[in-house]
């Protein structure tokens, strides 16, 4: 079994995407050093963690995850030495650092794909997945097709200019696809250790990983990329204990087998995450349903079994703004619960303001309908939001053009603003074991269509009720115990009367219970 990493225990994460978070030297997009410099800002926030979207040399067709070279940071961004100083100030500050990486596919312009493209056998002639003909494309994938002089099509995981790195065939049907053992498949395995201890060395305490259940091809039921990510925590666990795994994987059960620490609830496939946030009626838009969402958690809860962390994210750059489906206070109650659940939480940056999404924007770099959310964060009411010196039209992606913008200076200084009350929430949960992201969880109210959301958390002798009523009624709850200490309340203090309790409409409490 992995070790227990301390600090996963009341780790709250911050994700950053590094194009739109802070320019330092006026160019228009954000960068290392401008991390740095806000690093107090995280911490007063109160999170103690950070997720730094892909920062690697790319041509940027996909906003970094197309990466061209894994050892090296994008010259935009800054250097090596830039990120490696970050490292060491988010270190001084209590603060850990999560580097994301992309293991399954690269750039064409990759040095890597360059040489596979070659006729003549070399190195990494089978560093990724080719069929045998140009005339043969995979089956059921994407494929670069007469590019090269080398005869044969090549998978891509995503967009076309994304080569699959070969990891192997857990099922084999074709004879271009190679086995998990094969030279080429395992060579594959070490250069991404290489990546991950050159990183680690450097001082990175592990990594997010993008698409973690996709490496092994033909593996149906996962376990060969199960097996493969046993294999690299080996390589971990001897090397760099202390390296924590994050997947974008959507499967507890398979990986925290593999040997990951946490695992996303991905806001695609059947988890049901987004009924509570992106849908026509989202449950914390005050008409929507969480019962399916409930039913699905604990059926992941269950598969977890207490051996990892399962992590709900406020948002990613992947996806809508919250506030473009929730309005108003009702955030507050989304953060309520975001950051009362088991598990980390995640804040993608700005959500903390209610930054909202930017319509009608062109694509930026891959984004196409996720552009929207991938706009700058907004410090203050001066030039370009405090982003940027840079003239608005040199802008990655441009700053939300509405006068009512939300920024940082204005809500640190309102004690009602959204900023103020995560600020309050992270404070709450990291001040009882209970909340924290190891504390169990009970439902006791799944939040059917019009019905509160109501779950007790506990931890040894602390147990406290978490009920969340963002609909437009009042309801009565159990307490199942007496009431000892509201800890939270927000749209209206409850009412207790013999072992009862009424949830004001539009509000969110936490009751401890003796």
């Amino acid at each position: 079994m992995r070790k227990r990493i301390q600090w996963l225990e009341d780790a709250v994460f911050y994700e950053i995407y590094p194009q739109s978070f802070k320019d330092t030297d006026a160019d228009g997009i954000g960068n290392i050093n401008g991390i740095t410099e806000k690093l107090p800002y995280i911490k007063e926030l109160g999170c103690n963690a950070i997720w730094l979207n892909p920062c690697f040399d790319s041509p940027f067709g996909d906003a970094g995850y197309d990466v061209a070279d894994y050892y090296k940071v994008a010259p935009r961004y800054g250097t090596n030495e830039d990120i490696v100083r970050m490292f060491m100030e988010a270190h001084k500050l209590g603060m850990h650092v999560l580097l994301d990486l992309v293991p399954g596919h690269t750039s064409w312009r990759h040095p890597w794909f360059v040489e596979s493209m070659k006729a003549q056998k070399n190195e990494f002639t089978d560093r990724y997945i080719w069929t045998d003909s140009i005339w043969e494309s995979p089956e059921g994938y994407g494929s670069l097709r007469g590019i090269s002089d080398r005869d044969g099509s090549c998978l891509v995981n995503f967009f076309t200019h994304q080569p699959a790195l070969n990891y192997g065939f857990y099922k084999i049907d074709r004879p271009w696809q190679q086995s998990m053992d094969s030279e080429g498949a395992i060579a594959t395995r070490n250069a991404m250790k290489d990546v991950m201890r050159f990183w680690l060395s450097k001082g990175c305490d592990g990594f997010r990983v993008d698409m973690a259940g996709s490496l092994v091809k033909n593996d149906e039921d996962g376990k060969g990329t199960i097996a493969l990510w046993q294999d690299i925590r080996s390589f971990l666990d001897e090397s760099f204990p202390e390296a924590v795994l994050v997947s974008e994987w959507g499967e507890p059960d398979k990986s925290i087998e593999g040997g990951f620490h946490m695992d996303f609830l991905l806001h695609f496939g059947p988890s049901h995450y987004n009924d509570l946030f992106r849908c026509e009626k989202p449950f914390f838009g005050g008409e929507g349903d969480a019962s399916e969402f409930v039913e699905k958690y604990l059926e992941n809860y269950a598969k977890a079994a207490g051996r990892g962390l399962i992590c709900i994210p406020s948002g990613n750059h992947d996806m809508d703004r919250l506030a473009r489906t929730i309005n108003g206070d009702k955030v507050k109650i989304a953060f309520a619960f975001l950051l009362s659940m088991p598990g980390a939480p995640f804040i993608y940056y700005g959500d903390e303001i209610g930054m909202r999404y930017v319509e009608n924007l062109t694509s930026v770099e891959g984004g196409y309908g996720r552009t929207g959310s991938r706009s700058p964060m907004q410090w203050d009411d001066s030039l370009n939001a405090g982003f940027s010196d840079a003239d608005g039209k040199n802008l990655y992606i441009p700053v939300d053009p509405k006068a009512d913008r939300p920024n940082v200076k204005s809500q640190k200084t309102d004690d009602t603003s959204l900023y103020s009350e995560v600020k309050k929430l992270i404070a709450i949960r990291q001040s009882h074991k209970a909340l924290k992201n190891s504390g169990e969880i009970k439902f006791i109210r799944n939040g059917a269509e019009g019905e509160p959301l109501v779950y007790m958390r506990s931890c040894e002798e602390e147990r406290i009720i978490v009920a969340l009523n963002p609909a437009g009624k009042d309801q009565v709850l159990q307490t199942d115990g007496e009431c000892s200490e509201v800890i939270y309340s927000f749209g209206g203090t409850p009412d207790f009367s013999a072992g009862k309790c009424r949830i004001k409409r539009g509000s969110a409490v936490f009751i401890k219970i003796s």
